[in-house]
């Protein structure tokens, strides 16, 4: 009986390799097989360990990026210096990278020397790659299709990342706009809520004259109106571009054309009013926008800072502080202080407000730091305006949704407080002169009795001329025409 022949043996499975060699003016790297980045990437990763924050935590610069290069393929390729396939594949990168896919490629620090051409080489790279794949080649085959000489043709750092940065910086501002006015519509509700709460006002932490909660809370949401006006202005000032200028603003290497063709697509693809500098020059150097943009940060910041402070003074007790409103409690304050509940949200919001404050001056020192036709700090200015755009936003959105929306009044306490505080008497000026006044400020305050007590008790007003006089619409609102 013949034998029964053994079973063929699995073929061999094939080892891919794990790097694939790049070459750049330095020399060959291995770079793994499957990155998407390059060797220029590679080099920039190795020499810029500094915050641990590549560029993709900021998906907004990452689209950006994109933006600005499949703008320069389109307009390249309408210029005819870029073949139709090649430009094809570069958009088609670029529209992948814009929907959220390939962002965690790019990979390079977001604190780097070099004026952003760490960032710049990243983005040509991932570009590339994924263009050569659409293509139907492996990645690293530049003879095809090549970072340098097709997805940054025309190009420079020295235009793409500025450009790039502002546009991110819109993209942002956007979100942070947004975040505000819900915010600010939070602390419109709460002021029509507390139209009818009589407090006292204070000035130097001293009683003051009355007012309603209302108004105080109504104070809080002008103030964020009134600054989301400054940032949309603040906004308008960076859709100023320098596209087209690449190195220094002279326009060297990039096509008579390229720069309005460029733009119009760069208009097209992001949807923002963006337009092109007189002088390329100056544009290239001069980071007055972002210094205008961040202070208009700032003064949210300290405004906001300001609020918060309030909440947390207004709120404060339960028991031995102001204890006008109460926040909503979110969290147990203490590990050792059973019951005890903190203002925690209005806490954090006064700590995005520090960083934002510190965030500008790192962009001041930046922006003064430039040198001749570039500033090689504007890394370090996309920083720290991201971050104080992000965490502004966030801050926002968690203050009105955490805290502001569950704020309540303690009406009783309130006007326990109006009736027993001599500042009424300012309202009494008027009708009972001012050194009748003076003196029952004097015996209330000795005594501990009320003000309304006390005039009734001397005959100075009756008792329906008071309520009229003390009525919360003409002691918070006396020149209101009714």
């Amino acid at each position: 009986m013949p034998s029964t022949p053994a079973p063929a043996a699995d073929p061999a499975p094939v080892s891919l390799p794990a790097f694939r060699v790049e070459h750049d003016l330095l020399g060959d790297r291995d770079v793994p097989a499957d990155a998407y980045y390059g060797v220029h990437t590679l080099r920039a990763v190795e020499n810029f360990p500094i915050t641990g924050t590549p560029i993709s935590a900021y998906p907004e610069l990452v689209t950006a990026l994109a933006c600005v290069k499949q703008a320069a393929a389109l307009a390249n390729r309408d210029l005819g210096l870029l073949e139709p396939r090649k430009a094809d594949a570069i958009v088609a990168a670029c529209e992948e990278i814009r929907a959220g896919k390939l962002h965690d490629a790019f990979v390079v620090d977001v604190i780097q020397g070099g004026a952003g051409t760490s960032t710049n080489m990243n983005a040509n790279e991932v570009v590339a790659n994924r263009a050569l794949e659409l293509l139907g080649h492996a990645r690293g085959e530049y003879g095809r299709l090549h970072p340098l000489e097709d997805v940054n043709a025309g190009q420079s750092t020295n235009d793409v990342y500025p450009t790039a940065v502002k546009i991110a910086l819109d993209f942002t501002a956007r979100r942070l706009l947004d975040a505000m006015e819900v915010l600010r519509t939070a602390f419109a509700a709460k002021a029509e809520e507390f139209a009818d709460v009589l407090k006292m006002g204070r000035t130097q932490l001293q009683d003051a004259v009355p007012m309603t909660l209302g108004q105080e809370f109504a104070t809080y949401a002008i103030m964020l109106e009134e600054d989301r006006k400054r940032l949309a202005e603040a906004c308008a000032l960076i859709r100023e571009i320098n596209l087209g200028g690449t190195a220094i603003g002279t326009g060297l290497n990039a096509h008579p054309e390229y720069a309005a063709l460029a733009s119009r697509h760069l208009r097209e693809i992001t949807g923002l009013p963006l337009t092109v500098a007189d002088d390329l020059v100056e544009a290239t150097q001069d980071a007055g926008a972002f210094v205008q943009l961040s202070g208009v940060l700032k003064r949210i910041a300290v405004k906001l800072s300001k609020t918060c402070n309030d909440l947390r003074l207004l709120s404060c007790g339960p028991r031995a502080g102001f204890a006008e409103i109460n926040l909503p409690p979110v969290q147990a304050g203490s590990s050792i202080m059973p019951g005890k509940v903190n203002p925690v949200v209005p806490e954090v919001v006064n700590q995005i407000a520090f960083e934002v404050i510190g965030n500008d001056m790192a962009v001041t020192m930046a922006a003064e730091a430039g040198q001749l036709q570039l500033n090689a700090f504007e890394p370090l200015i996309a920083h720290s305006l991201l971050k104080s755009l992000t965490h502004l936003r966030a801050g926002c959105l968690t203050l009105a949704e955490r805290c502001v929306t569950g704020i309540t009044a303690n009406r009783e306490h309130l006007a326990h407080l109006v009736a027993h505080s001599i500042g009424l008497v300012t309202a009494l000026n008027p009708h009972i002169g001012y050194e009748q006044a003076t003196a029952v400020a004097q015996e209330a305050l000795r005594s501990g009795r009320s003000v309304q007590e006390l005039v009734l008790e001397r005959g100075l007003l009756t008792e329906q001329r008071l309520r009229e006089i003390l009525h919360p619409d003409n002691v918070a609102r006396p020149h209101v025409v009714r």
